[in-house]
């Protein structure tokens, strides 16, 4: 007989993929303007600039998926 989940179960994982992607959408586009950042010097320092945004841009996420969790704990709290 198949699982059947519960409504904060389904909205926990929907959280949990959101972030992930969201993660992931600014990884590539901080990888994307330090690869061309780095470009503009040579092939090694795209590279390395790619990985560094990549990082810069994941890190970015995770603050503003942290700082917007928080508000909105501070929002239902209030009602």
């Amino acid at each position: 007989m198949p699982e059947t989940f519960t409504t904060d179960e389904i909205q926990r994982t929907r959280d949990r993929i959101t972030k992930v992607l969201r993660r992931a959408r600014y990884a590539a586009m901080g990888a994307a303007v330090g690869a061309a950042i780095g470009g503009l010097v040579s092939r090694n320092a795209a590279s390395t600039g790619g990985a560094i945004g990549g990082l810069v841009g994941a890190i970015v996420a995770e603050t503003t998926w942290t700082a917007s969790s928080a508000l909105e704990r501070v929002r239902n709290r209030d009602e």
